[in-house]
């Protein structure tokens, strides 16, 4: 049982237990129901990990609860829910190594699904259809890995992803300096935005087999560094949009005053060949990006090679 769940239930039974006795103690009547049941606010704010147990009334779902998920999938707790008074419910899938007792930062990585992962797929479908996060503990064992379930790949799984990854960052012990994101396909879209919106919380991206729908201007100044990768004829966008995107953003560094060395270490164009794709026994450039990527060590590597510094507040 991962710590993550293990820590759940002890935290549940501890706050069965304390009301039971402010119940007892104020008016004699019997202890509350499973139903019942919350984990004090205190809590969480003393140890800055952990949620806030498995059930969750609906006057409270403003505050921003999790319900926790029962299933496990290669050592994934499927579908979570993030309640958002703003965003609404966030489902993800969850990864937190044993290890992670919130006492020292742990590194964050969260990979947006195509459309074949979306919420409405089914659970886990993202876990079952993609690799990225399975192929992520190769690169940095000691990693908590966050798989949303998103309803879309537009504005709503952008601000979903932006309310995840804050609410992580908040209530986990998370190494600011070690945040990364990806992006495959649709959820490629998906990132375009975030980083178009929010690129402040990561330190690094790879955007896969997929199209710039974002704003330009965020992304340069904060330096967040971008990697793009797609076959060159890939079936569904073709290479165009990222060379576009690719393209722009150079110009734009360059304007900004930043030599061509430097804007080399924020930005790259990674167009595959279609060698890389046959000698792979793959004959879908856009459906097989899916796993080659994910299984390249230069893309991947690069992406975990990227640390940056983070000012507090």
């Amino acid at each position: 049982m991962s710590w993550y769940r293990t820590r759940m239930r002890i935290l549940t039974v501890l706050a069965a237990g304390m009301l039971a006795l402010v119940s007892g103690c104020g008016s004699g009547g019997s202890a509350p129901s499973e139903e019942e049941e919350q984990t004090p606010a205190e809590s969480q704010e003393e140890t800055g990990t952990g949620q806030n147990g498995k059930e969750v009334r609906e006057e409270e779902e403003e505050n921003d609860m999790v319900t926790e998920g029962t299933e496990e999938y290669r050592g994934f707790l499927l579908d979570n829910v993030l309640h958002s008074g703003e965003n609404g419910d966030i489902h993800y899938n969850l990864y937190v190594p044993e290890s992670y007792d919130g006492s020292r930062p742990y590194a964050l990585f969260i990979t947006l699904p195509g459309y074949e992962g979306l919420y409405f797929q089914g659970v886990g479908e993202n876990l079952y259809q993609e690799s990225f996060g399975f192929e992520a503990q190769n690169y940095i064992s000691d990693m908590i890995i966050l798989v949303p379930q998103l309803e879309d790949w537009g504005e709503t799984s952008a601000s979903q992803t932006i309310a995840l990854t804050e609410y992580f960052l908040e209530h986990y012990n998370i190494d600011t300096s070690r945040v990364y994101i990806e992006g495959y396909s649709g959820g490629g879209e998906t990132l375009s935005l975030v980083l178009g919106s929010r690129p402040e919380l990561y330190t690094a991206a790879l955007h896969c087999s997929s199209q710039w729908d974002g704003a330009y201007e965020p992304l340069v100044e904060n330096r967040t560094p971008l990697y793009f990768v797609i076959g060159e004829n890939d079936e569904y966008y073709s290479a165009e949009p990222a060379r576009e995107a690719y393209d722009t953003l150079h110009g734009m560094y360059r304007e900004a005053g930043l030599s061509e060395e430097e804007t080399g270490r924020l930005l790259v164009l990674d167009v595959k060949d279609t060698s890389y794709f046959t000698e792979a026994g793959v004959s879908n450039q856009h459906g097989g990006g899916n796993r080659l990527f994910a299984e390249d060590e230069e893309i991947m590597g690069w992406l975990f090679g990227q640390t940056a510094e983070r000012s507090e507040g």
